[in-house]
């Protein structure tokens, strides 16, 4: 897509800075929401007495809403256009984060992962939006550079989030774990886990009331709208004749890049703290686990904006992350104790780029098919849910994937079976993936 169009429809500096700091608002806003799960798996396996699977339903309730929710949310952004789109995502998620005080009430972990679905939903129009606008708004050359800008919002709220949210929902949870299983009375050992549970209605009614006013302020403001059917001359080649998006294989095997690079991603980031606890380390140390894989992925996104496009393509970029993927996973194989946490942790880092990477190789030249493309990618954000029961089912006989199970099979090797196939694949897509199909 040419400058000309890429950029037809924005104002032209002033229009550009506000686009992009609105935009930088909206990924801080899902970094927070997004990065709170690695806190909630372990707060929820005390508050609702969950074996390993069953607490990582958290990351398939919150991520398998992309997968239902993203191909309709395109078709709510042909009706009410990206701006408004992005203001009734928000409003969406703030109706999950209410969900939590009848939850945190009933103690119920159903209500729960209603509420994380609904939040899952309204980030699935939100990211389906903000995604493609991000990658349209400026050249297509520096599309990674922007998404990796976008991304150190995202992942600066990421590092707060498990911070802030740990502090107040499991702190002195070690002593109150401690508590509840030395509980004899059935009266008392519920009184106990009824007073954690409240603990996360604030926090939840906080977040609900910030995204309504966010959502107020953007529907208020002059984002401009940007018209993703129009086609220079070479996109209107490329798409000359296709009937379906599906007709564009870069896109296909993109969404599949998309759906093992979340994956990766939610395990580095969400799963690093059941490692830990696996590996023996107490939760006062285990909560504070995520945002030390969200600093890694923060310092990645600081070198792609330093080195792309000037040192590095996007592309080239993926394929070293890629690499460096596979490398961290196997020193946090043959590693134990905290070495074998930080190489989980450095996961981040080589994480960092893959996002800002494969979304525009992904969309590029999908001309009218760019908003549906969009939605087929943000819909690959269900790997975050599915690779982790992968990775529980082939240890945990309680998972809904034990058909994996193996007594053989212990966490330390079912992370290395599940994490090293997917980087594979994504260094496939990085060096001939996004070729197939293009002229």
């Amino acid at each position: 897509m040419s400058n000309q169009t890429a950029t037809m429809n924005i104002p032209k500096q002033a229009g550009y800075g506000q686009a992009m700091a609105i935009i930088c608002i909206l990924f801080f806003v899902f970094g927070f929401v997004t990065w709170l799960n690695g806190t909630l798996i372990q707060f929820f396996q005390i508050v609702c007495e969950l074996n390993v699977s069953q607490a990582l339903l958290v990351t398939m309730a919150f991520f398998m809403a992309y997968f239902f929710l993203s191909i309709p949310s395109s078709f709510i952004l042909n009706k009410t256009g990206f701006k408004n789109g992005m203001a009734l995502g928000l409003l969406i998620i703030a109706i999950g984060s209410l969900v939590f005080i009848p939850a945190a009430n009933a103690r119920s972990f159903g209500m729960f992962l209603t509420g994380l679905f609904i939040q899952g939903a309204g980030l699935a129009l939100l990211q389906t939006a903000s995604n493609p606008y991000a990658s349209i708004i400026g050249p297509k050359e520096s599309a990674a550079k922007r998404i990796s800008i976008l991304g150190i919002c995202n992942k600066t709220a990421g590092a707060l989030a498990p911070l802030i949210l740990g502090s107040i929902i499991l702190k002195g949870a070690e002593k109150l774990e401690a508590d509840i299983a030395a509980a004899v009375d059935p009266a008392q050992k519920s009184a106990l886990l009824d007073s954690l549970a409240s603990r996360v209605i604030g926090p939840y009614v906080a977040i609900a009331i910030v995204l309504t006013i966010l959502a107020f302020l953007l529907k208020r403001s002059s984002l401009p709208e940007i018209d993703t059917d129009a086609e220079d001359a070479g996109t209107a080649a490329a798409t000359n004749g296709k009937t379906s998006v599906f007709q564009f294989p870069q896109l296909v095997l993109g969404v599949i890049c998309i759906f093992v690079y979340v994956g990766v991603e939610v395990m580095a980031g969400d799963v690093i703290g059941q490692y830990g606890k696996a590996l023996g380390m107490s939760i006062a140390d285990t909560r504070y686990f995520t945002t030390f894989t969200l600093v890694a992925m923060l310092a990645g996104y600081v070198i792609g904006i330093a080195t792309i496009p000037k040192y590095l393509t996007g592309k080239k970029g993926l394929q070293i992350s890629a690499v460096l993927g596979v490398f961290f996973t196997i020193g946090a194989y043959l590693n134990t104790g905290f070495s074998a946490v930080t190489f989980i942790a450095l996961l981040g880092l080589a994480n960092a780029l893959m996002w800002p990477a494969i979304f525009p190789m992904a969309i590029d030249g999908l001309g009218r098919f760019t908003k549906i493309g969009s939605a087929l990618l943000v819909m690959g954000i269900a790997g975050g849910g599915v690779i982790p029961q992968i990775y529980s089912g082939m240890f945990d006989q309680h998972s809904m994937f034990s058909f994996l199970y193996s007594s053989s099979i212990d966490f330390r090797h079912a992370f290395l079976y599940c994490m090293v196939p997917c980087y594979i694949y994504i260094l496939f897509y990085s060096l001939v993936g996004d070729k197939i199909g293009k002229k």
